[in-house]
């Protein structure tokens, strides 16, 4: 309970993951903040300890606000987190464990040679914040801190040859004009081929790099993937044909801010978190100690194109999985919807395979559509379409009068067939007021015409629906909150609102809830 809102660095360290997050103990609005600590063997059952850092010193006494951890190579954890000082102006501090023995890394202690990064009187001292997980090349350690300088985000670049002595190096990593701040920044590195995660410090001729922003201005992020060149410039440069800016590639369209990645040794995997806010939810509910939540972790890796990232929720989500339900080459003809019954609609796992007997039907895509979300709010789930709107209807009443529909929608483009993705909160709650209730929507980058077939998994947990499109390519969390489809009375539905039947191989289970809820 309370407000809860960007993991700050999450980590493993010998056998135990930790997660550090941004949280009021005294209330839900934001506030008061500390960096809560949980602990986990599987990323799905959570044990809460004790606050890992909060205000207590000159350097942070008005705030410990988002940062990252570093396991460096002897295995000795530090935090960086920014601190607010007496004079409102953020400082980037570090923390250390008060016993490397307490296998649950239970106290946590500041250094008095705090802060280690200072702004300098060209920058923004208070636009200034959450340094990222350190790297190691050659033999200098280096971080990012992000900032801006008037509407320009800018990732400052700092360097470390004993990591705490920091100095700001010549050139920020990268800057873009127009973006407004850069917060919660994340640079790291993924491998160009197969699905396996890279150590922070991974650099070579197989290896590029993600840089993801998270921008205070729109409370979206975005990231572009590049390549990295430590040694001559410490500079980082955008691959070509990526957008840089506001309409860049996203880890999620939906409802998800403040993510940060870290690498699973004891999987050689990356992990993904995010924040799934809740800006503009019911009052009530924020009254009631709702305010925001950590999704589902997600393992993330670089598509074979080399476009952009995939990502996939983490295989130990699947222990959670009960009831199992199939459906096999189900037909759905126009206006059509069949209920999946016998799992808990309301705590589920979905998996649909929809397949397209023909594209002939798909409108024609008006090259001015370029707002996905945009489109989806002109062409919901109710408006007929040659091929699509078709998906599921999560989270629904009986008699529909409440729903949330995730779906896809095809168009005939000029070199290939455009496929938008879905999730619209519109109808998925009879409350008149205070509620934020948006269609979120991103285009998928797929071929149909080689297959004539898409997946989509979504995930659903009460008041949040996570959906996963064409294997991750596009991915689309939101937050809902019906009354009336809720517990026992959700119902979870596969629908066909095109002219072109569309046939649906569906895999569903009940989700268990975990053992331990971060209790």
């Amino acid at each position: 309970m309370n407000w809860i809102n960007d993991p700050n660095g999450p980590m493993y360290y010998n056998g135990i993951y930790h997660l550090f997050y941004q949280y009021n103990p005294k209330g839900a609005v934001w506030g008061n903040i500390v960096w809560a600590h949980s602990e986990s063997k599987d990323m799905v059952n959570w044990e809460a300890l004790e606050p890992a850092i909060y205000p207590s010193e000159s350097f942070d006494i008005n705030g410990c606000w988002s940062g990252s951890a570093t396991v460096l190579p002897e295995n000795k954890p530090v935090i960086f987190y920014t601190g607010i000082d007496p004079n409102q102006y953020q400082v980037q501090n570090y923390a250390v464990p008060e016993n490397l023995s307490d296998p649950y890394l239970r106290k946590w202690v500041k250094p008095a040679d705090n802060p280690i990064v200072v702004a300098d009187e060209t920058m923004n001292k208070t636009a200034f914040r959450d340094p990222t997980t350190a790297w190691k090349i050659g033999g200098h350690w280096r971080m990012v801190v992000a900032s801006r300088r008037k509407q320009r985000g800018i990732a400052y670049l700092y360097r470390s040859r004993g990591f705490r002595k920091w100095v700001k190096a010549k050139h920020p990593l990268h800057s873009v004009p127009n973006t407004g701040m850069f917060e919660c920044a994340d640079f790291f590195p993924v491998s160009l081929s197969g699905d396996t995660g890279l150590d922070n410090s991974a650099f070579g001729p197989n290896v590029k790099h993600v840089l993801k922003v998270s921008l205070d201005l729109t409370r979206y992020e975005y990231y572009t993937i590049g390549s990295y060149f430590p040694e001559a410039r410490d500079k980082y440069v955008v691959g070509k044909g990526f957008v840089d800016g506001w309409n860049g590639l996203r880890f999620d369209y939906g409802n998800f801010y403040a993510s940060k990645t870290f690498f699973d040794p004891s999987k050689n995997r990356r992990i993904l978190w995010g924040w799934t806010n809740e800006s503009d939810t019911a009052q009530d509910d924020v009254q009631k100690g709702w305010a925001g939540l950590q999704a589902i972790p997600r393992k993330v890796w670089l598509d074979p194109s080399g476009k952009q990232l995939l990502q996939w929720p983490i295989e130990e989500i699947e222990t959670l999985r009960g009831q199992n339900v199939q459906l096999s080459n189900q037909e759905l003809k126009s206006g059509e919807h069949i209920e999946v019954k016998a799992i808990t609609a309301a705590q589920a796992d979905v998996d649909i395979t929809f397949s397209i007997p023909n594209l002939d039907k798909a409108e024609p895509f008006d090259p001015s559509w370029t707002n996905a979300q945009d489109l989806c709010g002109l062409k919901g789930s109710t408006v007929q379409g040659g091929v699509g709107p078709f998906g599921l209807l999560t989270l629904a009443s009986e008699k529909l009068e409440e729903y949330t529909p995730v779906f896809f929608r095809v168009f005939t483009g000029l070199y290939k067939h455009v496929v938008l993705l879905c999730s619209d909160s519109g109808s998925s709650s009879l409350r008149k007021e205070g509620l934020y209730k948006p269609s979120f929507a991103g285009f998928v980058d797929v071929d149909l015409d080689d297959t004539y077939k898409i997946s989509l998994r979504t995930l659903i947990d009460h008041s949040v629906v996570e959906s996963f499109g064409a294997g991750g390519k596009t991915c689309i969390t939101s937050r809902v909150y019906p009354l009336v489809a809720v517990f026992d009375d959700a119902h979870l539905f596969v629908f066909n609102n095109g002219t072109e039947t569309i046939t649906a191989d569906v895999e569903a289970w009940s989700m268990a809830k975990p053992d331990k809820m971060n209790n």
